[in-house]
C-alpha cells in the first residue's frame, strides 16, 4: 500500500483507479489516522464508519468488474469528512449546538453532489457554536487544536476540516464561509480552500441558518477544502454542477498580471505576515510573473462598515428571541457598554433598519462595480487571508479578546474580518493558498481574489503557482 501521508486527493484517486489500493483500505487507513491523532488534534468529532465501509466495498466490487470512474463517479472510493454545519444523512449538522442533535435530515445539497460522484463520507469535523468564531470549540465536542502547534487554534469556523486535511485524517472537505471561515483556517493550517462566487454552490442543508430555512442567506457560501489547488478544482466542479471544469490546461506564470494588495488605512496586518507576502511576491517576479504592488482598490472603511451592516443581522437572526430583544433594547448609544467595540458592533449592526441595510447594499454594489475595472488590469489580486498567524486558544468572551502581532502589538479580534471582507461582501471568488512558514514555524496563507464568476481563473493561477513554487507540506507531528 502506498504511503498516504501528504498525498492529495487526485493522487489517491489515481492509486484507486490503478488498483494499487482499494477504497476499503484507504477508508480504514484514513479512519485509523484520525483515531491515532484524536486525543491530540480532535478534528473529526462524529463518525458513521460502517455504512461508509459498505459503500467502499461496493465501489471496490464495481472497479473489480471493470467499471471506470466515468461510471462510478469522479470521487469514486475517496473517503471524505464534512464540516459539521452541513447535514449528512444520519449525521445532521449540530453546528456545535446540543439543541440541534437528534433531528432528522437528509444530505445537504453539496454533500449529495459529492456522494453522487462516489465520495465515501464517514465523519464530521468540528466547528464553533453556530459557526460564530475563528476558533473551533464547543461544549459538545471540545476544542480542536492546530497540528502545527497544539496550543493554538486551527481557525474557524471550518477549523476541524482544515486540521483534518493537514494531518491526513481526510482527503477532501466541504466547508463554508461568511466571515473567512474557509480562508482563515486554511491559512492557519497550511492547506487550500476556495470561497466560490456567491450563488455558485447551493447552500441548502447548511446550518446556520436554523434548519428548515428556505431562503439562502446573503454572503454565505459553501466551498471545497483540500491539500492541493487541483483538488479544489475537482471538488468545485462537482459542487458547482459542472459549471467549472474538473481539469484545466496548464497555465504559464510568465506574463500573468497580479496586483499585490498589502495596505489599507482601515485594515491591520502583522509585519511578519507582510514580509512573508513580499518574499512570496519576489519569488513570483523571479519566475516571470508581472506583480505590481497596488494601493487599496477600495475604500476600506466604507467597505467594512457596509459589510458589518450586511453580516451582523444574519448572525443575530439565529440568536434566541430573548437575546435579539435585548440587543434591540441596547441600541440607544447611551446604553452601549463602553470599551467593548465588538459588543457595540453586535448591537448597532445586528439591529439595523431595512433602510440602513439598503444603504449598505448600495455601497457594496458600487464597490463591486469599481472592482470590474481593477480586474481589467489584473488577473487576480493577492491579499492577506488573515492579519496574523494562528494564535493561542482563547475561550474568554469575544468582547475581551485581542490578537497579538509578532512585535507584541495588540489588535482587535475582529481584524480577522478585515481582509476577507471584499470577496465576501461583493460575492467574489477567493482561493486561499499556503505560501510558507513564519519564524515560529506556523503556516502563512494568502488569498487570490478574482472577478465575480472568475473561479476558474483564481484556481488556474493557484495551480500554476503550486506547480512552480510548491504547495502543501504536512506538519511535523513528532
Amino acid at each position: 500500500m502506498p504511503d498516504l501521508n501528504g498525498l492529495d486527493a487526485t493522487a489517491l484517486l489515481l492509486a484507486l483507479d490503478g488498483r494499487r489500493i482499494s477504497s476499503l483500505e484507504l477508508l480504514d487507513a484514513t479512519v485509523a489516522r484520525s483515531h491515532q491523532l484524536q486525543s491530540r488534534i480532535n478534528a473529526v468529532v462524529r463518525e458513521d464508519v460502517e455504512p461508509a465501509r459498505r459503500r467502499a466495498r461496493e465501489i471496490d466490487e464495481r472497479r473489480a468488474k471493470g467499471e471506470s470512474s466515468a461510471q462510478i463517479g469522479m470521487l469514486a472510493g475517496l473517503p471524505m469528512t464534512i464540516k459539521d454545519c452541513l447535514d449528512v444523512g444520519d449525521m445532521p449538522a449540530s453546528a456545535g449546538d446540543k439543541a440541534l442533535l437528534g433531528r432528522a435530515a437528509g444530505d445537504a445539497a453539496a454533500v449529495g453532489l459529492a456522494r453522487t460522484e462516489g465520495a465515501v463520507i464517514w465523519g464530521k469535523t468540528n466547528v464553533p457554536v453556530m459557526a460564530g468564531d475563528w476558533q473551533s470549540y464547543n461544549s459538545l465536542y471540545g476544542t480542536t487544536n492546530n497540528p502545527w502547534d497544539e496550543e493554538r487554534t486551527p481557525g474557524g469556523s471550518s477549523g476541524g476540516a482544515a486540521a483534518a486535511l493537514a494531518v491526513g485524517a481526510t482527503t477532501l472537505e466541504i466547508g463554508s464561509d461568511i466571515g473567512g471561515s474557509l480562508r482563515v483556517p486554511a491559512s492557519f493550517c497550511g492547506v487550500y480552500a476556495h470561497k466560490p462566487t456567491y450563488g455558485l454552490v447551493p447552500q441548502r442543508g447548511h446550518v446556520p441558518p436554523v434548519p428548515g430555512t428556505a431562503a439562502e442567506p446573503d454572503l454565505n457560501v459553501v466551498g471545497p477544502m483540500a491539500r492541493s489547488a487541483r483538488d479544489l478544482r475537482l471538488l468545485l466542479s462537482i459542487l458547482a454542477g459542472g459549471t467549472v471544469a474538473p481539469k484545466a490546461a496548464a497555465m504559464a506564470l510568465s506574463g500573468v498580471r497580479i496586483g499585490l494588495w498589502l495596505e489599507d488605512p482601515a485594515f491591520v496586518l502583522d509585519g511578519e505576515v507582510k514580509a512573508a507576502m513580499e518574499g512570496f511576491a519576489a519569488d513570483l517576479i523571479a519566475d516571470g510573473v508581472a506583480v505590481e504592488t497596488i494601493r487599496s482598490p477600495i475604500d476600506g472603511r466604507a467597505l467594512y462598515d457596509a459589510y458589518l451592516t450586511l453580516l451582523m443581522p444574519l448572525i443575530v437572526a439565529d440568536m434566541p428571541p430573548s437575546r435579539q430583544a435585548a440587543l434591540r433594547a441596547l441600541r440607544l448609544p447611551a446604553k452601549l457598554v463602553p470599551g467593548k467595540p465588538l459588543w457595540a458592533m453586535q448591537v448597532l449592526k445586528g439591529t439595523v433598519s431595512h433602510a440602513e441595510w439598503l444603504a449598505a447594499n448600495e455601497v457594496r454594489a458600487k464597490i463591486g462595480r469599481s472592482m470590474k475595472g481593477v480586474f481589467e488590469r489584473y488577473e487576480v489580486i493577492i491579499a492577506p487571508a488573515t492579519p496574523v498567524v494562528a494564535f493561542p486558544h482563547d475561550h474568554s468572551p469575544q468582547t475581551r479578546r485581542k490578537l497579538v502581532c509578532s512585535d507584541n502589538r495588540k489588535i482587535p479580534y475582529d481584524a480577522l474580518l478585515h481582509w476577507v471582507a471584499l470577496a465576501t461582501a461583493c460575492g467574489l471568488p477567493s482561493t486561499a493558498i499556503p505560501i510558507g512558514l513564519s519564524g515560529q514555524g506556523l503556516p502563512i496563507g494568502v488569498q487570490l481574489i478574482g472577478p465575480r464568476g472568475g473561479d476558474s481563473k483564481t484556481l488556474a493561477v493557484a495551480e500554476a503557482i503550486e506547480a512552480r513554487l510548491g504547495g502543501f507540506r504536512p506538519p511535523e507531528l513528532g
